[in-house]
Protein backbone atom coordinates (compact mmCIF):
# COMPACT_ATOMS: atom_id res chain seq x y z
CA UNK A 1 0.00 0.00 0.00
CA UNK A 2 1.30 3.39 -0.91
CA UNK A 3 2.10 6.02 1.65
CA UNK A 4 -0.50 8.15 0.28
CA UNK A 5 -3.19 5.67 0.75
CA UNK A 6 -2.43 4.63 4.17
CA UNK A 7 -2.40 8.34 4.78
CA UNK A 8 -5.79 8.62 3.02
CA UNK A 9 -7.53 6.10 4.81
CA UNK A 10 -6.11 6.70 8.23
CA UNK A 11 -7.92 10.84 7.35
CA UNK A 12 -11.00 9.81 5.88
CA UNK A 13 -13.10 8.88 8.63
CA UNK A 14 -11.30 12.14 10.98
CA UNK A 15 -11.98 14.24 7.89
CA UNK A 16 -16.16 12.62 7.73
CA UNK A 17 -16.65 13.11 11.38
CA UNK A 18 -15.52 16.59 11.40
CA UNK A 19 -17.79 17.92 8.14
CA UNK A 20 -20.80 15.62 9.22
CA UNK A 21 -22.70 18.39 11.18
CA UNK A 22 -22.43 20.79 8.39
CA UNK A 23 -22.77 18.57 5.71
CA UNK A 24 -25.94 17.40 7.50
CA UNK A 25 -27.26 20.59 7.95
CA UNK A 26 -26.70 21.21 4.56
CA UNK A 27 -28.42 18.21 3.66
CA UNK A 28 -31.30 19.29 5.34
CA UNK A 29 -31.57 22.98 4.13
CA UNK A 30 -31.61 20.95 0.16
CA UNK A 31 -34.06 18.76 1.15
CA UNK A 32 -31.71 15.56 0.95
CA UNK A 33 -32.63 13.84 4.37
CA UNK A 34 -36.00 12.79 2.84
CA UNK A 35 -34.53 11.78 -0.35
CA UNK A 36 -32.12 8.64 0.37
CA UNK A 37 -29.63 9.61 2.86
CA UNK A 38 -29.25 5.99 3.51
CA UNK A 39 -27.63 5.22 -0.12
CA UNK A 40 -25.10 7.52 1.25
CA UNK A 41 -23.87 4.37 3.29
CA UNK A 42 -25.09 2.03 0.38
CA UNK A 43 -28.18 0.88 1.81
CA UNK A 44 -30.45 1.06 -0.60
CA UNK A 45 -34.76 0.81 -0.58
CA UNK A 46 -35.35 -0.40 -3.69
CA UNK A 47 -35.99 -4.26 -4.18
CA UNK A 48 -32.50 -5.81 -6.13
CA UNK A 49 -34.93 -7.63 -8.42
CA UNK A 50 -35.95 -4.27 -9.80
CA UNK A 51 -32.27 -2.58 -10.11
CA UNK A 52 -30.88 -1.97 -13.31
CA UNK A 53 -27.33 -4.65 -12.39
CA UNK A 54 -24.57 -4.70 -14.87
CA UNK A 55 -25.33 -1.23 -16.71
CA UNK A 56 -23.28 1.89 -17.02
CA UNK A 57 -22.38 3.95 -14.21
CA UNK A 58 -21.87 7.52 -14.78
CA UNK A 59 -21.17 9.74 -11.30
CA UNK A 60 -21.79 13.36 -10.70
CA UNK A 61 -21.37 15.51 -8.36
CA UNK A 62 -23.46 18.34 -8.32
CA UNK A 63 -26.18 20.00 -10.02
CA UNK A 64 -23.38 21.41 -12.84
CA UNK A 65 -21.63 17.77 -13.18
CA UNK A 66 -25.22 15.84 -12.82
CA UNK A 67 -26.87 18.13 -15.90
CA UNK A 68 -23.61 17.11 -17.79
CA UNK A 69 -24.22 13.62 -17.26
CA UNK A 70 -27.74 13.67 -18.09
CA UNK A 71 -26.58 15.37 -21.28
CA UNK A 72 -24.40 12.75 -22.08
CA UNK A 73 -26.88 9.80 -21.13
CA UNK A 74 -29.49 11.82 -23.43
CA UNK A 75 -26.94 11.87 -26.32
CA UNK A 76 -26.34 8.10 -25.53
CA UNK A 77 -29.46 6.56 -25.52
CA UNK A 78 -30.12 8.71 -28.89
CA UNK A 79 -27.64 5.61 -30.39
CA UNK A 80 -29.01 2.88 -27.98
CA UNK A 81 -32.36 3.62 -27.20
CA UNK A 82 -32.45 0.34 -24.81
CA UNK A 83 -29.04 1.31 -23.01
CA UNK A 84 -29.79 1.75 -18.57
CA UNK A 85 -28.00 3.76 -16.64
CA UNK A 86 -27.26 4.34 -13.08
CA UNK A 87 -26.50 7.95 -12.35
CA UNK A 88 -24.79 8.61 -8.64
CA UNK A 89 -25.03 12.17 -7.42
CA UNK A 90 -22.90 13.32 -4.61
CA UNK A 91 -25.18 16.12 -3.17
CA UNK A 92 -28.90 16.82 -2.51
CA UNK A 93 -29.21 19.54 -5.07
CA UNK A 94 -27.83 17.09 -7.79
CA UNK A 95 -29.98 14.12 -6.97
CA UNK A 96 -33.17 16.69 -7.22
CA UNK A 97 -32.00 18.05 -10.64
CA UNK A 98 -31.22 14.21 -11.75
CA UNK A 99 -34.22 13.07 -10.21
CA UNK A 100 -36.83 15.70 -11.76
CA UNK A 101 -35.40 15.09 -15.49
CA UNK A 102 -37.09 11.56 -14.89
CA UNK A 103 -35.30 10.27 -17.52
CA UNK A 104 -36.31 6.49 -18.86
CA UNK A 105 -33.87 3.94 -18.20
CA UNK A 106 -31.84 5.92 -15.47
CA UNK A 107 -32.07 5.03 -11.86
CA UNK A 108 -31.00 7.86 -9.62
CA UNK A 109 -29.18 7.39 -6.34
CA UNK A 110 -26.28 8.82 -3.89
CA UNK A 111 -22.65 8.33 -4.43
CA UNK A 112 -21.76 5.87 -1.36
CA UNK A 113 -19.04 7.60 1.47
CA UNK A 114 -15.47 6.30 0.03
CA UNK A 115 -15.23 3.79 2.95
CA UNK A 116 -14.11 0.62 1.52
CA UNK A 117 -16.90 -1.35 3.13
CA UNK A 118 -19.36 0.89 1.34
CA UNK A 119 -18.10 0.82 -2.11
CA UNK A 120 -17.74 -2.81 -1.42
CA UNK A 121 -21.12 -2.73 -1.01
CA UNK A 122 -22.26 -1.00 -3.55
CA UNK A 123 -20.26 -2.47 -6.46
CA UNK A 124 -21.58 -5.86 -5.36
CA UNK A 125 -25.45 -4.63 -5.52
CA UNK A 126 -25.13 -3.10 -8.76
CA UNK A 127 -22.21 -5.09 -10.41
CA UNK A 128 -21.28 -1.84 -13.32
CA UNK A 129 -19.89 -2.79 -16.87
CA UNK A 130 -17.92 1.07 -16.15
CA UNK A 131 -18.15 3.70 -14.27
CA UNK A 132 -18.03 7.04 -16.10
CA UNK A 133 -16.58 9.98 -13.66
CA UNK A 134 -17.91 13.73 -14.99
CA UNK A 135 -14.92 16.38 -14.83
CA UNK A 136 -12.98 14.87 -11.49
CA UNK A 137 -13.88 13.00 -8.05
CA UNK A 138 -11.66 10.75 -8.51
CA UNK A 139 -12.58 8.42 -4.60
CA UNK A 140 -9.59 6.44 -4.22
CA UNK A 141 -11.05 3.27 -2.86
CA UNK A 142 -13.72 3.17 -5.08
CA UNK A 143 -11.05 3.34 -8.10
CA UNK A 144 -8.54 0.86 -6.15
CA UNK A 145 -11.91 -1.72 -6.09
CA UNK A 146 -12.90 -1.33 -9.04
CA UNK A 147 -9.51 -1.93 -10.61
CA UNK A 148 -8.99 -5.16 -8.37
CA UNK A 149 -12.68 -5.87 -10.05
CA UNK A 150 -12.04 -5.22 -14.09
CA UNK A 151 -14.69 -2.37 -13.88
CA UNK A 152 -12.73 0.01 -16.48
CA UNK A 153 -13.35 3.73 -15.01
CA UNK A 154 -13.25 6.84 -17.65
CA UNK A 155 -12.78 10.36 -16.52
CA UNK A 156 -14.29 12.38 -19.62
CA UNK A 157 -14.42 16.58 -19.52
CA UNK A 158 -11.38 16.53 -17.42
CA UNK A 159 -9.80 19.65 -16.98
CA UNK A 160 -6.97 21.55 -14.98
CA UNK A 161 -7.15 25.26 -13.76
CA UNK A 162 -3.32 26.67 -13.38
CA UNK A 163 -3.78 26.44 -9.46
CA UNK A 164 -4.59 22.53 -9.63
CA UNK A 165 -2.38 21.84 -12.64
CA UNK A 166 0.60 23.18 -10.12
CA UNK A 167 -0.48 21.46 -7.25
CA UNK A 168 -0.69 17.83 -8.79
CA UNK A 169 2.56 18.30 -10.63
CA UNK A 170 3.84 18.83 -7.07
CA UNK A 171 2.57 15.99 -5.29
CA UNK A 172 2.52 13.71 -8.30
CA UNK A 173 4.16 10.58 -6.47
CA UNK A 174 1.32 11.23 -3.71
CA UNK A 175 -1.02 10.39 -5.96
CA UNK A 176 -0.15 8.77 -8.78
CA UNK A 177 -0.89 5.08 -7.05
CA UNK A 178 -5.07 6.51 -7.69
CA UNK A 179 -4.57 8.78 -10.85
CA UNK A 180 -3.13 5.48 -12.62
CA UNK A 181 -6.22 3.09 -12.06
CA UNK A 182 -8.15 5.61 -14.96
CA UNK A 183 -8.49 3.34 -17.92
CA UNK A 184 -8.49 6.24 -20.01
CA UNK A 185 -8.89 10.34 -19.45
CA UNK A 186 -10.83 12.52 -22.01
CA UNK A 187 -9.83 16.48 -21.49
CA UNK A 188 -11.46 19.71 -23.02
CA UNK A 189 -7.58 20.76 -23.98
CA UNK A 190 -4.57 19.77 -25.18
CA UNK A 191 -2.77 21.86 -22.93
CA UNK A 192 -4.12 19.39 -20.05
CA UNK A 193 -2.30 16.22 -21.45
CA UNK A 194 1.18 16.35 -20.06
CA UNK A 195 -0.11 16.81 -16.70
CA UNK A 196 -2.28 13.55 -16.97
CA UNK A 197 0.32 11.62 -18.28
CA UNK A 198 2.78 12.85 -15.36
CA UNK A 199 0.13 11.38 -12.66
CA UNK A 200 -0.06 7.91 -14.63
CA UNK A 201 -2.75 8.11 -17.35
CA UNK A 202 -2.01 5.75 -19.96
CA UNK A 203 -4.06 7.17 -22.41
CA UNK A 204 -5.02 10.98 -22.75
CA UNK A 205 -8.10 11.82 -24.98
CA UNK A 206 -8.63 15.13 -26.42
CA UNK A 207 -12.20 15.57 -27.24
CA UNK A 208 -13.33 19.15 -26.54
CA UNK A 209 -15.64 20.26 -24.02
CA UNK A 210 -19.07 18.68 -23.29
CA UNK A 211 -20.04 21.45 -20.91
CA UNK A 212 -19.29 24.10 -24.14
CA UNK A 213 -20.75 21.84 -26.95
CA UNK A 214 -23.42 23.45 -28.86
CA UNK A 215 -24.71 21.01 -31.12
CA UNK A 216 -26.01 18.97 -28.55
CA UNK A 217 -28.43 19.06 -25.43
CA UNK A 218 -30.88 21.55 -25.41
CA UNK A 219 -30.34 25.42 -26.08
CA UNK A 220 -32.05 28.31 -24.00
CA UNK A 221 -35.65 28.92 -25.30
CA UNK A 222 -37.93 31.31 -24.46
CA UNK A 223 -41.26 30.69 -22.31
CA UNK A 224 -44.29 32.19 -22.36
CA UNK A 225 -44.67 32.42 -18.40
CA UNK A 226 -40.87 34.06 -18.17
CA UNK A 227 -41.90 36.55 -20.46
CA UNK A 228 -45.14 37.67 -18.69
CA UNK A 229 -43.37 37.79 -15.10
CA UNK A 230 -40.71 40.23 -16.69
CA UNK A 231 -43.00 42.38 -18.99
CA UNK A 232 -45.12 42.57 -15.50
CA UNK A 233 -42.36 43.86 -13.60
CA UNK A 234 -39.43 45.06 -16.17
CA UNK A 235 -42.07 47.47 -17.62
CA UNK A 236 -39.63 47.52 -20.50
CA UNK A 237 -36.26 47.99 -18.58
CA UNK A 238 -33.59 46.31 -20.27
CA UNK A 239 -33.39 43.07 -18.08
CA UNK A 240 -30.09 41.94 -16.55
CA UNK A 241 -29.72 38.19 -15.55
CA UNK A 242 -26.95 37.40 -12.85
CA UNK A 243 -26.75 34.33 -13.27
CA UNK A 244 -25.55 31.62 -10.57
CA UNK A 245 -24.55 33.92 -7.93
CA UNK A 246 -22.67 33.49 -4.40
CA UNK A 247 -22.97 35.35 -1.31
CA UNK A 248 -22.84 39.11 -1.06
CA UNK A 249 -22.66 38.96 -4.85
CA UNK A 250 -26.43 39.25 -4.68
CA UNK A 251 -26.54 42.90 -3.58
CA UNK A 252 -23.12 43.74 -5.54
CA UNK A 253 -24.58 43.59 -8.89
CA UNK A 254 -27.86 44.62 -8.18
CA UNK A 255 -26.97 48.00 -7.38
CA UNK A 256 -24.61 47.90 -10.01
CA UNK A 257 -27.65 47.25 -12.36
CA UNK A 258 -30.08 49.66 -10.97
CA UNK A 259 -27.24 51.90 -11.48
CA UNK A 260 -27.17 51.04 -15.33
CA UNK A 261 -30.87 51.79 -15.67
CA UNK A 262 -31.60 48.08 -16.12
CA UNK A 263 -33.96 45.60 -14.78
CA UNK A 264 -32.42 42.93 -12.55
CA UNK A 265 -33.01 39.02 -12.39
CA UNK A 266 -31.32 37.03 -9.77
CA UNK A 267 -30.33 33.49 -10.47
CA UNK A 268 -28.22 32.32 -6.89
CA UNK A 269 -26.08 29.05 -7.26
CA UNK A 270 -28.71 27.57 -4.59
CA UNK A 271 -32.03 28.26 -4.57
CA UNK A 272 -32.25 27.54 -0.75
CA UNK A 273 -30.62 30.68 -0.20
CA UNK A 274 -33.67 32.70 -1.52
CA UNK A 275 -34.36 34.32 2.13
CA UNK A 276 -31.01 35.33 2.50
CA UNK A 277 -30.87 36.90 -0.83
CA UNK A 278 -33.99 38.39 -0.80
CA UNK A 279 -32.92 40.35 3.05
CA UNK A 280 -29.97 41.48 1.35
CA UNK A 281 -31.72 42.98 -1.93
CA UNK A 282 -34.51 44.35 0.56
CA UNK A 283 -31.55 46.10 2.25
CA UNK A 284 -30.65 47.48 -0.72
CA UNK A 285 -34.55 49.01 -1.46
CA UNK A 286 -35.06 46.69 -3.98
CA UNK A 287 -38.59 44.97 -3.42
CA UNK A 288 -38.18 41.53 -3.88
CA UNK A 289 -40.67 38.92 -5.69
CA UNK A 290 -39.59 35.39 -5.56
CA UNK A 291 -40.50 33.29 -8.55
CA UNK A 292 -42.14 30.64 -6.11
CA UNK A 293 -44.18 32.90 -4.87
CA UNK A 294 -44.74 35.81 -8.20
CA UNK A 295 -47.18 38.31 -7.88
CA UNK A 296 -47.97 41.68 -9.46
CA UNK A 297 -46.90 44.44 -7.79
CA UNK A 298 -48.17 48.21 -7.24
CA UNK A 299 -45.29 50.10 -8.06
CA UNK A 300 -42.67 47.47 -9.48
CA UNK A 301 -40.43 50.48 -10.60
CA UNK A 302 -38.05 49.16 -7.68
CA UNK A 303 -38.79 45.69 -8.05
CA UNK A 304 -36.13 42.48 -8.68
CA UNK A 305 -36.99 39.24 -9.80
CA UNK A 306 -35.34 36.45 -7.43
CA UNK A 307 -35.20 33.05 -8.86
CA UNK A 308 -35.67 30.57 -6.09
CA UNK A 309 -36.12 27.37 -8.37
CA UNK A 310 -33.73 24.33 -9.67
CA UNK A 311 -32.64 23.43 -13.23
CA UNK A 312 -34.62 27.10 -14.86
CA UNK A 313 -31.51 29.41 -15.24
CA UNK A 314 -30.68 27.90 -19.29
CA UNK A 315 -34.33 29.13 -19.84
CA UNK A 316 -34.39 32.62 -18.00
CA UNK A 317 -31.00 33.39 -19.85
CA UNK A 318 -32.93 33.15 -23.12
CA UNK A 319 -35.15 36.22 -21.49
CA UNK A 320 -32.47 38.20 -20.77
CA UNK A 321 -30.85 41.02 -22.45
CA UNK A 322 -27.30 41.39 -21.04
CA UNK A 323 -25.59 37.96 -18.55
CA UNK A 324 -23.34 38.44 -15.36
CA UNK A 325 -21.53 35.62 -14.51
CA UNK A 326 -21.96 35.09 -10.95
CA UNK A 327 -19.12 33.40 -9.12
CA UNK A 328 -16.86 35.73 -10.73
CA UNK A 329 -16.49 38.57 -8.31
CA UNK A 330 -16.52 37.57 -4.86
CA UNK A 331 -15.75 33.58 -5.08
CA UNK A 332 -13.75 31.83 -6.79
CA UNK A 333 -13.83 30.00 -9.82
CA UNK A 334 -16.39 31.74 -12.13
CA UNK A 335 -19.47 29.80 -13.40
CA UNK A 336 -20.70 28.08 -17.00
CA UNK A 337 -20.59 30.98 -19.85
CA UNK A 338 -22.04 28.59 -22.41
CA UNK A 339 -25.77 28.87 -21.87
CA UNK A 340 -25.64 32.89 -22.45
CA UNK A 341 -23.62 32.27 -25.45
CA UNK A 342 -25.85 29.94 -27.60
CA UNK A 343 -28.78 32.35 -26.47
CA UNK A 344 -26.70 35.11 -28.11
CA UNK A 345 -26.56 37.10 -25.17
CA UNK A 346 -23.53 40.29 -24.40
CA UNK A 347 -21.64 38.28 -21.62
CA UNK A 348 -20.17 40.46 -18.61
CA UNK A 349 -17.96 38.57 -15.71
CA UNK A 350 -15.81 39.44 -12.92
CA UNK A 351 -11.77 38.79 -12.67
CA UNK A 352 -12.25 35.15 -11.34
CA UNK A 353 -12.82 32.93 -13.99
CA UNK A 354 -10.50 30.62 -13.50
CA UNK A 355 -12.42 27.32 -13.71
CA UNK A 356 -12.99 28.03 -17.48
CA UNK A 357 -10.15 29.18 -18.73
CA UNK A 358 -8.63 29.52 -21.06
CA UNK A 359 -11.94 30.07 -22.65
CA UNK A 360 -12.59 33.36 -20.52
CA UNK A 361 -9.12 35.00 -22.14
CA UNK A 362 -10.22 34.02 -25.82
CA UNK A 363 -14.00 35.07 -25.09
CA UNK A 364 -12.49 38.52 -23.65
CA UNK A 365 -9.81 38.78 -26.54
CA UNK A 366 -12.16 38.18 -29.43
CA UNK A 367 -14.63 40.87 -28.05
CA UNK A 368 -17.54 38.06 -26.94
CA UNK A 369 -17.50 39.10 -23.53
CA UNK A 370 -16.15 41.79 -21.02
CA UNK A 371 -14.18 41.01 -17.79
CA UNK A 372 -14.50 44.37 -15.09
CA UNK A 373 -12.71 44.30 -11.80
CA UNK A 374 -15.19 45.11 -9.43
CA UNK A 375 -18.59 47.42 -9.27
CA UNK A 376 -17.73 50.67 -11.20
CA UNK A 377 -16.21 48.86 -14.10
CA UNK A 378 -19.64 46.71 -13.89
CA UNK A 379 -21.60 49.46 -14.25
CA UNK A 380 -20.03 51.21 -16.91
CA UNK A 381 -20.32 47.73 -18.38
CA UNK A 382 -23.66 47.45 -18.36
CA UNK A 383 -24.44 50.77 -19.21
CA UNK A 384 -22.39 50.69 -22.31
CA UNK A 385 -24.46 46.74 -23.03
CA UNK A 386 -27.84 48.28 -22.61
CA UNK A 387 -27.21 51.31 -24.47
CA UNK A 388 -26.19 49.51 -27.27
CA UNK A 389 -28.14 46.18 -27.44
CA UNK A 390 -28.44 46.38 -31.04
CA UNK A 391 -25.01 46.41 -32.32
CA UNK A 392 -24.04 43.43 -29.83
CA UNK A 393 -24.05 40.95 -32.72
CA UNK A 394 -20.34 41.41 -33.01
CA UNK A 395 -19.17 40.22 -30.06
CA UNK A 396 -22.20 37.64 -29.38
CA UNK A 397 -20.66 35.89 -32.79
CA UNK A 398 -17.20 36.44 -31.55
CA UNK A 399 -18.22 34.06 -28.75
CA UNK A 400 -20.51 31.45 -30.60
CA UNK A 401 -17.36 30.86 -32.62
CA UNK A 402 -15.45 30.47 -30.09
CA UNK A 403 -17.56 27.36 -28.56
CA UNK A 404 -18.36 26.21 -32.03
CA UNK A 405 -14.82 24.86 -31.66
CA UNK A 406 -16.05 22.39 -29.23
CA UNK A 407 -18.83 21.09 -31.48
CA UNK A 408 -19.13 17.63 -31.53
CA UNK A 409 -17.20 16.88 -28.23
CA UNK A 410 -20.26 14.93 -26.92
CA UNK A 411 -20.22 12.41 -30.09
CA UNK A 412 -15.99 12.40 -29.73
CA UNK A 413 -16.32 11.18 -25.62
CA UNK A 414 -19.63 8.69 -26.74
CA UNK A 415 -17.40 7.07 -29.33
CA UNK A 416 -14.86 6.24 -27.13
CA UNK A 417 -17.03 5.19 -24.41
CA UNK A 418 -19.42 2.89 -26.62
CA UNK A 419 -16.74 1.67 -28.64
CA UNK A 420 -15.19 0.39 -25.31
Amino acid sequence: MSPSLALYRVLLPILVVAALPGWLWKTVRRGGLGSGLRERGSFYSEDLEFEPCAVVHVHAVSVGEALLALKLIRAWRERDPEAEFVLAVATATGHAVAREAAMDGVRVVYQAVDFRFMVRRYLDRFQPTQIVLVEGEMWPNLMIECASRGVPVRLVNARMSPRSKRRFQKFADWVRPVFSKLDWVAVQEADDTEVWSLLGVDEVKVTGSLKFDPGSGASPSLREDFAAMLESCAQGRPVVLAASTHVGEEEMIGRAVRAAGGFYLCVPRHAERREEVRAALMGEGFEVILRSGFHQLADPSKSALVVDSTGELRDWTASADVVVIGKSFLGIGGQNPAEAILAGKPLVFGPHMENFEPLASRLVDSGGAARVAGESELVMALRERIGDLHGADDGTNAAKAILDEHRGATARILDLLVGE
